[in-house]
């Protein structure tokens, strides 16, 4: 068979196959959870439903074998088509600027509310969260997120959050409080108006501090030593303790420093001494004698009624009270004993005055320390303390 011809037989069974009748798709419709086989027609989903006496509204949401499908759009032949009728619920949208009922065959909450034009940030807060399955009569609360300064170190972090206290805040913000550390306000309480949180970073150290304890002296006055000799029985030695200091700090500054306990390591030992005088005290000296003593007459006699000479002293008149009888030393004129009451200096400074008769008389200006020999009054004068 020439080509030509052979071309030509090929063309007219490709014409007459395409001439032939396709056949009809078989559609199975399911509604209400049961199955229903119905003629398929234009294979348009609003007719097929309607063809089967099926009510169903704008907000309903059929599906082709599983998809989305529009109902007013024919769908393409097909062996088989199972359509699927979602019928729509009534949900509850509820946002700080109010609320509104929607009606949706969505198959979530968050597919329900990109329906409804609502656009969520990752800081915003659903309840129920977006993959919850949508349910007839649900309530959808949306929280949306607003701005929190979180102040720690020194530093300020800025986040956006619904949450509503403050430890939910900080968990999101990725900011834990550790250890002692404290938010203000306090991580149980709510979010504060102004979004402000200040996070205290508390650190607790301790110290342990060591402290001397002075040694007691005990002085025994003797007469066995000469003046002004002393010497030492027993060195003593002092005691340590040794205290906890729990030291706080707050954000690095030092707030408070609280002593917990304190302990002895050891105990001080008394420091035991010799001594032949029981008080010594710096004076300032000048020296008189029975015709030397500043008056126009001569006073042989003293306060304490013997004579005036070498071994008596005189002080001022509250002194004199206070030590009459008393024995001295002073070194460059020997013991003396307090008998004679003199005027003393208008500065009140401390002073004594060195008897001697008329033949042995020296002249004293000079400041001498006088050493109080034993035995001693049962109670020592305040101004030889």
């Amino acid at each position: 068979m020439p080509l030509t011809k052979r071309i030509r037989l090929w063309t007219l069974l490709l014409l007459l196959a395409a001439c032939q009748p396709q056949s009809a798709s078989r559609v199975t419709l399911m509604v209400d959870g049961q199955p229903r086989a119905v003629a398929s027609g234009d294979l348009v989903p609003a007719h097929l439903l309607a063809g089967a006496g099926i009510a169903f509204s704008p907000t309903d949401r059929v599906l082709a074998d599983g998809v989305s499908v529009p109902l007013d759009q024919a769908l393409s032949q097909q062996a088989q088509i199972v359509l699927q009728l979602r019928r729509a619920v009534n949900v509850t949208l509820i946002a700080p600027n109010g609320q509104i009922t929607v009606s949706t065959a969505a198959f979530t909450v968050g597919e329900a509310l990109q329906e409804a034009g609502v656009n969520l940030f990752v800081s915003d807060r659903v309840e129920p969260d977006a993959a919850t399955p949508l349910a007839d009569g649900m309530t959808v609360t949306i929280t949306p997120g607003r701005e929190v300064n979180v102040q720690a170190a020194g530093q300020t972090v800025r986040v956006r959050s619904s949450a509503m206290r403050v430890g939910e805040v900080l968990a999101e913000a990725g900011i834990p409080l550790m250890g002692l550390d404290t938010a203000h306000p306090s991580e149980n309480e709510p979010l504060p108006a102004d979004g402000q949180i200040r996070i205290v970073r508390v650190t607790e150290s301790l110290a342990s501090v060591y402290k001397v304890i002075p040694y007691a002296t005990e002085l025994i006055v003797t007469a066995e030593l000469q003046p002004p000799a002393q010497d030492v029985l027993d060195a003593g030695e002092v005691g340590i303790s040794v205290s906890r200091t729990r030291v706080r700090y707050e954000d690095g500054a030092e707030i408070a420093r609280v002593v917990e306990n304190e302990s002895v390591i050891r105990l001080p030992r008394t420091r035991v001494a010799r001594s032949s005088f029981w008080a010594a005290k710096e004076m300032y000296a000048t020296s008189y004698s029975p015709c030397n003593s500043g008056v126009d007459a001569c006073l042989y006699g003293t306060s304490l009624g013997i004579p005036v000479a070498h071994g008596v002293v005189g002080m001022i008149r509250e002194w004199y009270l206070a030590l009459k009888g008393a024995q001295v030393y002073i070194p460059g004129y020997g013991y003396a004993i307090v008998a004679d009451v003199g005027g003393g200096f208008p500065d009140g400074r401390a002073w004594i005055d060195l008897g001697y008769s008329d033949s042995d008389y020296v002249g004293w200006s000079s400041w001498v320390t006088v050493y109080f020999i034993p035995p001693a009054p049962p109670e020592v004068p305040w101004f030889l303390k």
